[in-house]
């Protein structure tokens, strides 16, 4: 599992907190009322602040499933 730092975790906390209130709104002045994207935002602020937050991955899984359907793509190809 990866391993994030305390201060990541407090300020996840304090992110959590501000979207059960309604206080806390994305880029665009929308509120957030997914628990996902408040997560997401308060991960993003913390790397911003220097906490030890694992890197994105969202990049990586889209590359995956790239080459995943590629295989799948030849495959059938080949038959």
């Amino acid at each position: 599992m990866a391993k994030y730092s305390k201060g990541a975790g407090e300020k996840v906390e304090e992110v959590m907190h501000e979207m059960k209130e309604g206080k806390l709104k994305t880029g665009s002045g929308k509120k957030v009322t997914n628990p996902k994207q408040a997560i997401a935002i308060g991960l993003s602020e913390a790397r911003e602040e220097g906490e030890k937050v694992p890197k994105k991955s969202g990049a990586k899984k889209a590359e995956s499933n790239k080459k995943a359907s590629k295989k799948v793509a030849a495959k059938k190809a080949e038959k």
